[in-house]
């Protein structure tokens, strides 16, 4: 069995209002994940910026704000 048909087991075992602690869980971890990836595309996307970000042309453009 695996752990999806588990975890549908385990839910079809449950009464109605702990059901929708199990959806905010679930919510939660969507989220949680989605900002984890987020922050590593960012983190490699930075190496590769790097080198516009860090010109005197691009200060001179930024300074005034």
């Amino acid at each position: 069995m695996t752990i999806k048909e588990q975890i549908t087991q385990e839910i079809e075992k449950l009464p109605e209002p702990l059901l929708q602690e199990i959806l905010d869980f679930v919510q939660f971890l969507q989220t949680k994940h989605q900002a984890r990836e987020i922050r590593e595309i960012t983190i490699m996307s930075e190496s590769s910026l790097q080198k516009d970000w860090l010109r005197p042309e691009e200060d001179a453009v930024w300074k005034n704000l």
